[in-house]
């Protein structure tokens, strides 16, 4: 039957909102009858997709609408189509059924679909006979939704999707659409206006910076060999093993010949050796997802399923990982899931509503940022970015999520004045909906036993960070695996800054971190925030004249490798960098060639070493049985003494003289009479010290030793029986 010319007419123009109910071949009292559009064509004949004829098809409009009767019964059909002498053949997608089904709908509509990323997005496959990209996108507020690309001319008349009206989602399939092919989504909001069109949510590629299309590609195809690398981490508890981290900005750690950023396999030549010779356990990239503004360093991000395009194809990134992997480095990355950008083709008002967003800007703008806040109460967000933190582990084998700006997320109040925020039903500050959210993550994460841990960047006191989220436990515990330390970063920060003649009067500086540092499951980051917003580098923040400022920082280090807790250092910092840190420029890697910055990457290198070698220093980083003071009150001279323990291992002995006057001897109490082997003495010639020590050692007898202590240094001395 013939459709009422106005719904003729709306399908022509593109606001005919399903046009799955008049284009396609349906069967009828007569036999299958089929309909097309095919813009240029004046002649169309009907052909099964092995290329069988099925009849030819009458022009009813000059616009290229088609119809008649087909033979056999409905099924996918192929045109070939002849206009203004040539000649094309084009497989019809509305000929073609939905590609989800039932259980896809009941899973997303209950937020419990832990693979969507396989369902949502753009997906190379094979259906009802025939090869193309099956494209489903979340609007549930939309009027209208087309996929528009360099496939269709960007015209979002030609592929109006079909609507899954009980979730939300948009669904089309296109045959003969390969890899690498851009598109977005055009969508009509609920008052009919054209959104400006949006990149793919669920995008696993995108076009590089300044452009913002989404790309189509091909399944993964990289065949992985890291079998043993995540076997091990899986039977391990990460609490107790060492964990030192090195924290990269991909696009600034170095440049390639041209200053341009390194592609994955450049990253992967130079990095992961320079990685290993130095010891760390762990890479930390800042965001590698897809982001539009280089001085954000990733952290406004507008494809989180997509690699950045600056460092060239995704499987690139999985070639890094692998080559990580079987080197026996892991990879953590971070994980912005707080907030994103405003950008007009982002997640933004997407379907014309505040979907991924709130509508007041009370709750839904972040004032530090300029950023929107993602709405953890709405089921279908909290599912978006579960399963894309279980994405990269998943397709990228990645060994951990940093997330960030946790904290931002806990409160209602965060960086808001009185008046700017809405409390919660309790009349409280907490946003109840982020923990919850962080809670339901962290189970996910850790549910799939693969040895995948979480680290929460968290700057406030909020109790239970890094205890499991049990469903029955307590209701602020958000299931981290570990946090960062931003107290302890702060504080000794602080007290490396000061002249020494003052440190005896900030003693507490250091020794208050102790009073907390068991209370959760900490890394001690000395980490990118620090050096730059004209922060200096690490270097130029400690006191003194030159030696004394490198003194400090070896000191600084030998002492935070000696401390309770799993390390990160931000790049840079192993050899001392002396310029602020900028996300425009390499790393100063000329200065790799001074014998000061060199001394501070040899006993970086030796740190990490003695770090994974000596289990009294790792296998209780987070438990208070790994740790007892020997001289915590010597404020007159800044000297602080501990030891580390492991049931079973040789206890350590960490000793910090942070004044320039060299102390010796100088009597340190000690557990167990006998040989105390000197195994790290920041002030070694070998490190552009000095050279004070011990000659290799001391003998402790009725409970202490008299130790050599040099200055500005730190020196650690392990039990040898």
């Amino acid at each position: 039957m013939k459709p009422p010319r106005g719904a003729i007419a709306a399908l022509l123009e593109g606001r005919h909102d399903d046009p799955f109910s008049l284009l396609g071949t349906f069967a009828g009292p007569q036999g299958t009858f089929g309909r097309a559009w095919i813009p240029g064509a004046e002649t169309a004949e009907a052909h099964d997709l092995a290329g069988k004829p099925l009849g030819v098809l009458t022009r009813i409009e000059d616009a290229g609408l088609f119809e008649g009767p087909i033979a056999g019964d409905p099924q996918p059909v192929k045109y070939k189509a002849q206009g203004f002498g040539a000649e094309w053949w084009v497989t019809d997608p509305y000929s073609f059924g939905p590609v989800l089904g039932p259980t896809d709908d009941y899973l997303i509509a209950e937020g419990s679909h832990f693979r969507l990323y396989d369902k949502m997005g753009a997906h190379l496959i094979a259906h009802e006979g025939a090869s193309g990209v099956h494209f489903a996108v979340w609007a549930p507020n939309a009027r209208r939704v087309s996929v528009v690309g360099d496939f269709n001319d960007w015209n979002d008349t030609r592929h109006v999707m079909r609507r899954r009206s009980d979730i939300g989602v948009w669904e089309i399939f296109l045959p003969d659409v390969g890899a690498g092919r851009s598109y977005k989504f055009a969508i009509v909001g609920p008052d009919g206006t054209l959104q400006p069109l949006k990149a793919d949510p669920f995008a696993f590629a995108a076009e590089l910076r300044p452009k913002t299309a989404s790309i189509t590609t091909a399944p993964p195809a990289h065949v992985w060999g890291d079998e043993a690398h995540r076997a091990t981490w899986a039977k391990v508890d990460p609490r107790r093993v060492p964990v030192s981290i090195y924290e990269v900005h991909a696009g600034s750690w170095d440049k390639d010949e041209n200053g341009w950023y390194l592609s994955w396999d450049a990253l992967a030549d130079r990095l992961i050796p320079y990685v290993v010779d130095l010891g760390f356990t762990h890479i930390e990239f800042m965001p590698i997802s897809e982001h539009p503004y280089d001085p954000s360093w990733g952290y406004q991000t507008t494809g989180l399923y997509a690699p950045s395009a600056r460092f060239g194809d995704p499987d690139g990134f999985a070639r890094f990982v692998d080559g990580a992997h079987r080197a026996g480095i892991g990879v953590l990355l971070d994980w912005v899931p707080a907030h994103f950008p405003v950008d007009p083709h982002g997640l933004t008002r997407f379907d014309g509503t505040a979907l991924y967003e709130h509508e007041d800007p009370r709750l839904g703008f972040h004032p530090d940022w300029n950023t929107a806040i993602y709405n953890f109460g709405r089921r279908e967000v909290r599912s978006f970015l579960i399963n894309n933190a279980l994405f990269w582990p998943e397709r990228y084998h990645v060994d951990g999520l940093r997330v960030d700006a946790v904290a931002s997320m806990l409160y209602r109040d965060y960086s808001r004045e009185a008046g700017e925020w809405i409390p919660n039903e309790d009349g409280g500050r907490e946003n109840w909906e982020a923990v919850s959210f962080l809670r339901e993550m962290n189970r996910a994460v850790y549910g799939k036993d693969d040895g995948v841990f979480t680290v929460a960047e968290e700057s406030t006191s909020w109790p239970g960070v890094s205890m499991p989220a049990f469903e029955e436990g307590p209701r602020e515990s958000l299931g981290f695996g570990f946090k960062w330390n931003m107290g302890w970063m702060h504080d000794t920060l602080q007290y490396f800054a000061r002249e020494p003649v003052h440190r005896r009067h900030h003693h507490g500086e250091i020794t208050f971190g102790f009073v907390y540092a068991f209370d959760e499951n900490f890394v001690l980051p000395l980490s990118h925030d620090e050096v730059v917003h004209g922060k200096g580098s690490l270097l130029t923040k400690m006191a003194g004249d030159d030696w004394q400022q490198f003194a400090n920082l070896r000191a600084y280090y030998a002492f935070m490798w000696g401390y309770p807790g799993k390390k990160l250092l931000f790049m840079g910092q192993e050899f001392a960098q002396r310029q602020e840190w900028s996300e425009e420029r390499a790393l100063d890697w000329h200065l790799g060639h001074s014998a000061a910055h060199g001394g501070v990457r040899k006993l970086v290198r030796d740190l990490n070493r003695l770090y994974r070698d000596t289990p009294a220093l790792h296998a209780r980083d987070c438990e208070p049985e790994g740790f007892e003071w020997l001289i915590g009150d010597d404020a007159a001279n800044s000297v602080f003494a501990w030891l580390r323990k492991a049931p079973g291992e040789q206890p350590v002995a960490v000793i910090a003289n942070l004044t320039p006057v060299a102390r010796a001897p100088y009597r340190i109490p000690l557990p167990q009479d006998g040989r105390w082997r000197e195994i790290i003495n920041s002030d070694a010639h070998d490190y552009w010290g000095s050279g004070l020590g011990n000659l290799g050692g001391v003998e402790a007898k009725d409970g202490a030793a008299w130790v050599t202590l040099p200055p500005l240094a730190t020196v650690m001395l392990q039990f040898d029986g």
